[in-house]
């Protein structure tokens, strides 16, 4: 079931979520299984804490991973990854639904990697649920800025 914060944040947008089950913390490549598109168009949220004590989502293509260095460069700030309960926390979602809205203090970045796909889905705060959306919408909704933050998918 989609959380009430996000659901709200969908319907100003005139957004849904599409849900595809829950439980299993989906990898990317699962997500993108269940909704029948490319690895890449699943955005996901990564959580990382900053040196500085202040949290970052980083949403990034799920086909890429985050580069530590490119991220230093654009935070001026070294970071490593939340961990769960940090992350439950923090955004109130659980790793592998967490979603880029319906969070507050917390500063969001896009990887400009997404911009290869006219449609993306990054989750609606649960592990089994993704949001048809373009990277506009989603940089609208989050107010992010969009940055080349990841290295080549492998």
């Amino acid at each position: 079931m989609i959380p009430e914060k996000v659901r709200r944040v969908l319907d100003r947008a005139g957004l849904a979520a599409l849900e595809f089950g829950e439980g299993t913390t989906p990898t990317a490549a699962m997500a993108a299984a269940a909704l029948g598109v490319e690895v890449g168009q699943i955005a996901k949220s990564l959580l990382f804490k900053g040196k500085d004590g202040r949290f970052y989502i980083v949403v990034c293509p799920g086909d890429r991973r985050v580069s530590n260095a490119k991220l230093k460069a654009a935070l001026g700030v070294k970071t490593r990854m939340a961990t769960a309960d940090e992350t439950v926390a923090v955004t109130g979602f659980s790793p592998g639904g967490v979603c880029p809205f319906g969070v507050e203090s917390v500063v969001v970045l896009i990887d400009r990697h997404l911009e290869r796909w006219a449609t993306i889905y990054p989750a609606a705060g649960t592990d089994g649920s993704g949001v048809p959306m373009t990277l506009a919408q989603l940089e609208s909704l989050t107010g992010a800025c969009i940055a080349d933050l990841t290295e080549p998918p492998e």
